[in-house]
């Protein structure tokens, strides 16, 4: 283990499972992803072998069969996954909101249809807010689902699924006017509805096609999708818990633990980044000594070093916050923000050291560079967070006139 990026105060089991996961990352994931990566091959072995170590099931009760651990445990291990490969953490962040949704807001009958399977990892999860034409504004969501009889009939296109060709379970944002009079504000007009589909491409159901894979410059190995409804008939035992128009609410509280995962994530990302640099950095030598003793590069690797370590630390108490029950909205926000904004800055900075051979296919830190600048968008832009920041700010320090 680093001496960057150590978390005090950890029980023996969640450094067993830390130290587990980082053993697999080392063994299982480093040696393959950049190849996989270029080839943007799905890493089954990789995700075998996390299903294998329980990872599916680590924050789901133990009485459905999980692993029943914490939030902190949970980020600690993307964290250490996203060190290895960015895109893995995304299979499984995705699963893991959905399955916490489940937890925080299904019915019974849906908590003990779902997550037993899900924490086996053999119903694997995928939620969708977005859409072509919204961006980060969720209150103008134009899906619908109207009621007939008992069900629902769910009509529109979504867009930005991670693991949408791959997953077999996937919570659908949409608006349902059923039961909302006009004027009723948009976001207490939303219902999330839990959609069962085969895995794959092309119509995966009666009423819902996935078309393909969308290319990315980076995040590449898990698929990227659309997803389109037409006429999908959905019954209405599959809204998330059972009323309709809690939907915003619900993955907005999803999101808010999303964004721990991808502050997670940017921890992992520029941890990987920092360790390519000070390796490269002993290694390269130029005008008689090794990169490394120059006082620039020093500087570069002094200021990498405090990011890692500060987004960590931000990272964590945003994590334990909502372990507590608190309200952390803030805390993920600042968390998110800052570090995606110093990944992106140290992945940087170790790209520079690399000199020419950093732009080159061969050497890791190239992917690592595509990569980064997904979590400056992905889980709400950096100028989303900011926005949340600022009115929690202006909400706890409001002046009393």
């Amino acid at each position: 283990m680093s001496r960057l990026a150590e978390t005090h105060g950890l029980t023996d089991v969640q450094r067993e499972i830390v130290s587990t996961v980082r053993d697999f990352v080392d063994k299982e994931i480093i040696p393959v992803a950049t190849g996989l990566e270029h080839r943007d091959e799905y890493p089954q072995a990789i995700v075998d072998g996390l299903k294998e170590l329980g990872l599916f099931g680590l924050m789901i009760p133990e009485e459905y069969g999980g692993l029943g651990e914490s939030l902190l445990t949970y980020a600690l291990c993307v964290e250490e996954i996203a060190r290895g490969w960015m895109s893995v953490s995304g299979i499984i962040n995705t699963h893991f909101i959905v399955a916490y949704m489940l937890k925080q807001h299904g019915t019974q009958e849906q908590r003990d249809h779902f997550l037993p399977r899900m924490a086996a990892g053999d119903i694997r999860g995928a939620f969708s807010m977005s859409e072509p034409a919204l961006g980060s504004d969720v209150s103008a969501i134009s899906s619908k689902a109207v009621k007939d009889g008992d069900e629902y009939v769910l009509t529109g296109q979504k867009m930005w699924l991670t693991n949408g060709g791959t997953s077999s379970l996937v919570a659908v944002l949409v608006r349902s006017d059923e039961g909302h009079p006009e004027g009723t504000a948009p976001h207490k007009s939303m219902t999330t509805f839990l959609v069962e589909k085969e895995p794959g491409f092309g119509e995966v159901r009666p009423g819902l096609t996935i078309p393909g894979k969308i290319e990315k410059m980076g995040y590449k190995g898990v698929d990227t999708t659309e997803l389109i409804m037409d006429g999908l008939r959905v019954p209405a035992d599959r809204v998330l818990g059972g009323v309709t128009g809690r939907g915003f609410y619900q993955m907005m509280d999803g999101v808010e633990v999303g964004r721990v995962n991808v502050a997670a994530r940017g921890c992992g990302v520029a941890q990987r980044a920092f360790e390519l640099g000070v390796g490269y950095a002993q290694q390269r030598h130029t005008f008689g000594k090794p990169i490394a003793q120059h006082q620039a590069v020093q500087f570069k690797l002094a200021e990498m070093a405090t990011k890692v370590e500060a987004a960590h630390a931000m990272m964590v108490n945003a994590a334990r916050k909502k372990d507590s029950g608190q309200r952390n909205d803030l805390e993920a926000g600042m968390a998110k923000y800052l570090a995606s904004e110093y990944c992106k800055e140290v992945v940087e900075d170790a790209f520079r050291i690399h000199g020419g051979y950093g732009f080159s296919k061969e050497y890791e830190i190239e992917r690592l560079y595509r990569e980064a600048p997904m979590l400056l968008i992905g889980e709400g832009t950096a100028e989303i967070q900011k926005m949340i920041i600022g009115r929690r700010l202006l909400e706890e320090y409001r002046v009393q006139s």
